[in-house]
């Protein structure tokens, strides 16, 4: 069965709140696993802002790594 639009299978509407919860929270398990293995998390943290606004912009860009190129100059 297909969910409609901005929908989970489990019902619950997709929101920018839900967004912007679950990123912080896969960036926690993120930062947290590669600190433990020692490295630096500081890029971790520019993707994360990076990926709010390419997933959260009304203007999606055209090309995903446009914002990601733009980032690394």
């Amino acid at each position: 069965m297909v969910s409609p639009k901005g929908v989970l299978d489990d019902g619950r509407k997709v929101t920018e709140d839900m967004v912007r919860r679950m990123i912080a929270e896969e960036l926690a398990k993120v930062k947290a696993t590669v600190s433990a293995q020692g490295e630096k998390t500081e890029t971790y943290d520019q993707a994360a802002v990076i990926f709010d606004r390419m997933s959260l912009t009304p203007d999606y860009p055209e090309f995903l790594t446009l914002p990601l190129y733009e980032a690394m100059e």
